[in-house]
């Protein structure tokens, strides 16, 4: 089963840590978002592929927008 990974908050992308192909386990950081001079990483919540990252570097990106793609 997929899990699509969405952004939580209006933030940038400051960095992109994985690429399609990886393997993540669960807590594995994916991007690291900046928002207010603080960076947040975005954390798997499960185990798998990465199956599309849909963000890069210094995209502006909204709460429920598409991060990336692991199943």
């Amino acid at each position: 089963m997929a899990e699509d990974v969405r952004a939580e908050m209006v933030s940038t992308v400051f960095q992109v840590v994985v690429s399609a192909g990886d393997t993540v386990q669960e807590g594995d950081t994916l991007v690291i978002l900046e928002s207010m001079k603080m960076e947040i990483p975005v954390i798997a919540e499960e185990s798998g592929t990465v199956t599309s990252v849909d963000v890069q570097v210094g995209d502006v990106i909204k709460q429920g927008d598409l991060i990336a793609v692991i199943s």
